[in-house]
């Protein structure tokens, strides 16, 4: 499938790498086909990208990568949007906020994970708890300063 981007121009993806959103994600419930970017550097930021809407893209990344704490609970009701089990290696990423006026200070969302389930395709954007932040320093920051996290691992956890 051929779609446009304003960030990398003319793209063609296959239509088996396209991921669906039947509910949209926060603030954008009409654009719900997606697929993921490489960054295109060696670092492990992708792009989550609208091919509905040349313009929409996130910058997301596995929260396992810089919180190794991190655990989610699938409510049935998610699984069922996502026609999900445990055997189908369901997985996360967030998305993530890169100030223009000082980039080392990247954000991640870790209220609204993005659930995705490689075996069918259908993803879900999550709300967790007040518990997780919505912006949730990636990079290392003074230990007094870091919201504090009690879970184990970083992980989607079928209720």
């Amino acid at each position: 499938m051929k779609f446009s981007s304003t960030r990398f121009g003319a793209l063609e993806v296959s239509d088996s790498s396209i991921l669906t959103f039947p509910s949209g994600i926060l603030g954008f419930p009409d654009w719900t086909r997606y697929v993921i970017l490489d960054h295109g550097t060696d670092a492990p930021f992708k792009w989550l990208h609208c091919i509905e809407e040349s313009s929409l893209a996130f910058v997301v990344l596995d929260p396992a990568l810089f919180h190794a704490n991190y655990r989610v609970e699938i409510p049935d009701e998610v699984l069922a949007e996502v026609k999900g089990t445990a055997a189908d290696g369901l997985t996360l990423a967030v998305i993530l906020t890169i100030p223009s006026e000082d980039p080392g200070r990247i954000t991640a969302n870790l209220r609204g994970p993005l659930l995705m389930n490689p075996s069918t395709r259908l993803c879900k954007q999550m709300v967790l708890s007040d518990d997780y932040p919505t912006r949730y320093p990636i990079f290392a920051m003074p230990a007094a300063s870091q919201p504090s996290q009690t879970e184990s691992r970083s992980e989607a956890i079928p209720a």
